[in-house]
């Protein structure tokens, strides 16, 4: 459904031709920077290879933990490199906003602060993926290059 309401009148008027610019490159720098932090954080996932996870899935519940470690690896490796190029956004977006849900939940009786092993961070990045899976990728993506999207 399109945005019915008409854009807030600017305070700058003479910056309208800068934001008509920037306004769907904004998009594009939401998804790069989700998907960098994911692809690297995914990254380490194959580095060190996924017995260096098994015994943290086992504590977490998640038994046997084989096939969690590798749903993971692939949506914060390969679904982070999508996800920047803006190819199946939706679709692994979504698979990352469920991710974080997850680990959020499981974060939970930590308390809010990161510092504490906290739900901060995940539930962050939990509302990043919902919001970018709910928009898609935008004009500069593969999905609309393609034409076609989930």
């Amino acid at each position: 459904m399109a945005d019915t309401q008409a854009e807030p009148r600017l305070l700058l008027p003479f910056l309208k031709p800068f934001y008509d610019h920037a306004v769907p490159l904004s998009w594009l720098v939401l998804r790069v920077g989700c998907g960098w932090v994911l692809l690297v954080h995914g990254w380490g996932k194959i580095s060190r290879g996924p017995d260096a996870y098994v015994k943290a899935f086992v504590e977490q519940g998640f038994d046997p933990a084989l096939p969690w470690i590798y749903a993971a690896t692939f949506i914060e490796f390969f679904g982070a490199i999508a996800i920047i190029l803006g190819l199946f956004t939706r679709f692994f977006a979504a698979a990352l906003a469920v991710e974080m849900l997850i680990i959020t939940g499981l974060y939970w009786p930590n308390g809010f602060s990161w510092l504490r092993r906290g739900y901060e961070f995940t539930l962050l990045w939990g509302f990043v993926a919902t919001a970018i899976a709910l928009r898609g990728g935008g004009p500069y993506s593969l999905d609309r290059k393609l034409g076609v999207e989930l």
